[in-house]
């Protein structure tokens, strides 16, 4: 009879990567989002960012200036 020789620790250890990639592909699914959201999300925030920024008012000084000198 031959009996195969099995290292534990090896087995551990590779026991402990399976579920550590189980577990980080269950959070992919759960938290990550595809390319066109993010896509999508970048181009809301543009356009938020250029909404915002054409109704800011120009009184044409600049912020601290008092005009002592």
């Amino acid at each position: 009879m031959s009996a195969e020789i099995i290292n534990l620790r090896t087995v551990r250890k590779q026991k402990q990567r399976q579920d550590k990639q189980k577990s980080a592909e269950d959070n992919r699914l759960k938290f990550g989002r595809t390319k066109a959201e993010r896509e999508a999300a970048r181009r809301r925030r543009d356009e938020l960012e250029s909404h915002v920024d054409g109704h800011r008012l120009n009184t044409g000084e600049t912020p601290g200036d008092d005009g002592a000198a």
